[in-house]
């Protein structure tokens, strides 16, 4: 590690532990050269992580999109914050421990809708009369019973 103080290219780890985060080990370092100390941070890379839309084009995963159209779905119902997190949360971690770096829009819909029916229903068919885009009203009756006939199951 290259001392930013001197340039010296050598350096000892005088501690390691994690940070704050969980997601990442801070490091202080001193320099073999001058004996400065400084902080270096190690984090695991990732590959970044594709969606492919409807339409075919591409763009980078955005949790915060998963987050808010999740938290649309779970308007004035009750559904902690918490709750909608871990869902965007797991849907991330699903995806990123799948082999393929690009994953459909359409997937990722079909698993928050799989963990949103077993949150709150009310929930799940508001994101799923989005998500489906349904053409008419016998559509959505349709996804109503399907919901339904699980529910009795």
């Amino acid at each position: 590690m290259k001392c930013p103080f001197c340039g010296h290219l050598d350096s000892k780890v005088v501690d390691s532990r994690p940070a704050e985060d969980g997601e990442s080990i801070r490091r202080r370092r001193e320099c073999l050269k001058c004996a400065k100390r400084f902080t270096t941070y190690e984090t695991v890379e990732t590959l970044p992580l594709i969606v492919v839309k409807k339409d075919g084009s591409r763009q980078s995963f955005d949790k915060d999109k998963v987050i808010k159209g999740i938290i649309h779905a779970c308007a004035q119902r009750p559904v902690a914050m918490e709750t909608m997190i871990q869902i965007a949360d797991e849907v991330e971690q699903e995806a990123q421990n799948s082999m393929n770096r690009e994953i459909s829009a359409k997937r990722i819909g079909e698993m928050v809708m799989e963990r949103l029916k077993k949150v709150d229903e009310v929930s799940y068919v508001r994101f799923a009369s989005v998500y489906r885009q349904f053409k008419d009203v016998d559509s959505f009756m349709e996804e109503l019973r399907g919901l339904m006939q699980e529910k009795m199951t």
